[in-house]
């Protein structure tokens, strides 16, 4: 439709323009697009077997919606999506607060200057961009603020009486008629202001201050929560749930390839940066399985959840670390090591609910042992496994590795040492070097020296060496050598 063309209500009637509602909009879009096969919420990673087909069954069904699941699981973003479900431009009569449809008006305003006017009656057209409206919920939100509320001045400035409707103040949810609205957090919103709701959900209208105003408002509602058993804080009130169509649950990414896609695409970094700086594919594997160990952790609160923007912060974090040494070392390329993952701490501690135990470890110190265990897991599967028990003086694929400290006494590697420092002192491990030819003989050469220093840290973890942290590096030594110059 040639929107240009059409500024009055006549030129709309004569256009044949049919009124939808704002279910109706969403359901025939995504009609369209499952029938055209293409996606319908691209960006949105792990949820194709899962949320998205709830979500799209929702939808068909012309429910309202809550998103119940854990912080950072996308449930916002798929309220964002649903936006690319309306028609491009919809008419509304210019200058009504609540985008009133000129063939189906609901305000007295749009009501009036439809009675005046006639086909003369000017439209405007409102974008599906300026179509989606979001609250977030909090203790402080009243339902003047959602719904409206007398206003006084404009009664003294129209010369009205209180009991003239036109000195209403519309609320966030009348003026965001034929919109998508999203309440964040909803049980952080007060019971008697969810009671407010009733009506608006089952009804579609709206009561203020007692006047017997009906206006049948076209929404789609979608609301975000976390599990009622998260916090103290509140929950949702049972018949405000019963009138929810569906109840939707989300969930974190399944794989570290899913979590490591979702971190990819949201890690905000610049050309110059990601050219600067070369990251193995394990060094992201291994960054996402942080946030697979923190939800597995005795020190974390495993029902706070942890949010998917750990792994993103943290991905900068790392890329920042290795990026400022290269900058104080003049250099125009470097290679990502094990130990900038120190650099990501500051990530994780902020992003992490400690329980008891945690607390009394430290946040740092938490976050270190995360770093480990993704480390110890990730090392058997590619390289043999570390037994626990082992015989006596038996020979083991790391043996000579362990012997190479024993004897030259471990090394130090500084933060900031340059790159070809750093490739002289692991390229001085020989016993490395067998390891990688005999059970990773495909990778890529620069991914070598990563890889050579897992290896390192990877023996730490299984307490066959031992590394200690000083103010500029570490120290990686032999575990008995260590022990004894301790005595």
């Amino acid at each position: 439709m040639e929107i240009n063309n059409i500024n009055t209500l006549g030129e709309l009637n004569a256009s044949g323009y049919k009124s939808k509602s704002i279910k109706d909009e969403l359901r025939n879009n995504l009609r369209e697009k499952i029938k055209s096969g293409n996606p319908v919420f691209d960006g949105v990673h792990g949820f194709e077997n899962t949320v998205i087909p709830e979500l799209e069954r929702a939808i068909l069904s012309r429910h309202n919606i809550n998103l119940l699941g854990l912080r950072g699981q996308a449930k916002t973003r798929l309220a964002r999506k649903m936006v690319e479900l309306l028609d491009e431009y919809i008419p509304f009569v210019t200058g009504s607060e609540i985008n009133d449809d000129p063939l189906n008006p609901i305000s007295r305003f749009a009501k009036d200057i439809i009675s005046e006017k006639g086909e003369a009656t000017p439209i405007s057209w409102l974008h599906r961009n300026d179509r989606f409206f979001e609250k977030l919920a909090t203790p402080d939100v009243t339902v003047a603020d959602l719904i409206g509320d007398v206003d006084p001045i404009k009664a003294a400035n129209l010369k009205l009486s209180y009991a003239d409707d036109r000195v209403i103040h519309f609320g966030m949810i009348p003026r965001a008629n034929r919109c998508i609205f999203v309440i964040n957090e909803l049980p952080d919103l007060q019971a008697r202001i969810q009671v407010a709701l009733f009506n608006i959900l089952q009804e579609g209208d709206i009561q203020i201050r007692g006047f017997k105003l009906r206006m049948p408002l076209d929404m789609q509602f979608v609301f975000t929560a976390n599990p009622e058993d998260y916090t103290n804080r509140g929950s949702i009130v049972t018949p405000l749930k019963d009138r929810i169509g569906s109840q939707i649950l989300t969930h974190y990414p399944e794989t570290v390839a899913i979590a490591r896609t979702i971190t990819e695409q949201e890690a905000k970094l610049d050309a110059e940066q990601e050219e600067l700086v070369y990251v193995p594919g394990l060094a992201k594997d291994l960054l996402e399985q942080i946030s697979f160990e923190a939800r597995e952790s005795e020190f974390v609160d495993n029902k706070s959840g942890v949010s998917a923007r750990m792994s993103i912060t943290a991905y900068e974090n790392l890329l920042s670390t290795a990026e400022r040494r290269a900058l104080r070392a003049g250099v125009d390329k470097t290679s990502l090591r094990l130990s900038d993952f120190m650099g990501i701490i500051p990530a994780i501690t902020g992003k992490v609910e400690l329980v008891y135990e945690g607390e009394q470890e430290g946040a740092a110190i938490v976050a270190q042992h995360l770093i480990g265990d993704a480390i110890r897991t990730f090392f058997p599967i590619f390289f043999p496994k570390i037994e626990k028990l082992e015989k006596p003086n038996e020979k083991t694929p790391y043996t000579d590795t362990i012997e190479w400290f024993f004897t030259e006494s471990g090394f130090e590697l500084l933060d900031d040492c340059s790159d070809a420092e750093y490739k002289k002192i692991l390229d001085g491990i020989k016993p490395l070097d067998v390891l990688l030819k005999k059970y990773q003989p495909e990778l890529p050469a620069e991914d070598h020296y990563f890889m050579k220093e897992f290896i390192l840290w990877g023996l730490v973890e299984y307490k066959k060496l031992s590394k200690d942290r000083f103010s500029e590096g570490y120290e990686f030594k032999d575990i008995y050598g260590s022990y004894i110059s301790k005595l």
